[in-house]
């Protein structure tokens, strides 16, 4: 008996894969062996930098909430602390937009819990 093997699954896995190496450059994109390694570098990369994302939002709404608070005479900290001594519920993406966009609406909290 032949010997049996699916040319329609390895087919449409390699075809799943160099769709994914579209606009690589390059052989990246089209040679198999070495798309497959760049996809899946790019997917651990992607993997990655969904968090890093996350970590590099929270510093840059951090500096700038900084930045409005020593306007007013305070530090990020001592502005937090009170913030939530104050019971004021205010995420540090929201604080950072009223400091970057809406300055006297970051005074206003800021003289609020002072």
């Amino acid at each position: 008996m032949p010997r049996s093997v699916n040319h329609v699954a390895s087919r449409a896995r390699r075809k799943r894969v160099l769709k994914l190496a579209k606009g690589f450059f390059g052989r990246k994109k089209n040679v198999w062996t070495v798309a497959k390694n760049a996809v899946e570098k790019g997917l651990v990369y992607q993997y990655r930098d969904r968090k890093a994302r996350k970590r590099d939002f929270r510093a840059l709404w951090i500096q700038r909430i900084n930045a409005g608070a020593r306007l007013h005479g305070l530090s990020y900290s001592e502005l937090m602390g009170k913030l939530k001594t104050a019971g004021i519920d205010l995420n540090r993406k929201v604080l950072a937009d009223l400091a970057m966009n809406h300055p006297e609406a970051f005074a206003e909290v800021v003289n609020k819990v002072k």
